[in-house]
């Protein structure tokens, strides 16, 4: 599977952006997708997650009533929309897909700058 993340950029506080993640190859595999973040000097976070079908999602606390995530199946696209956004978003955003097994992806990250 590749995964091609973008969207991403410098936005001002409370600004918003929406990330997407394409998805090619054996797409009929994947059990789960989510966003990750990694902020300098900090370890990588699960941000949000949805299955493929949109029945289940998860949301970190700190992401809550904020962010949404979505899933386009005809495009094989995800989507995080990321409105108000704070400084302590600031982070590179990867795209994650699970499967059966060994089956594990990632993105390779896109850059997201909310300044104050």
């Amino acid at each position: 599977v590749q995964l091609v993340e973008s969207g991403g950029g410098l936005v001002q506080v409370g600004g918003s952006l929406r990330l997407s993640c394409a998805a090619s190859g054996r797409v009929s595999s994947i059990t789960t997708m989510g966003w990750w973040r990694q902020a300098p000097g900090k370890q990588r976070e699960r941000v949000a997650g949805i299955t493929p079908e949109g029945g289940r999602t998860y949301y970190a606390d700190s992401v809550k009533g904020r962010f949404t995530i979505s899933g386009d199946n005809a495009k094989n696209t995800m989507y995080l929309q990321m409105n108000n956004l704070k400084p302590e978003d600031t982070a590179v955003y990867y795209c994650h897909v699970l499967g059966w097994g060994t089956f594990n992806y990632w993105g390779q990250g896109t850059q997201v700058t909310v300044s104050s």
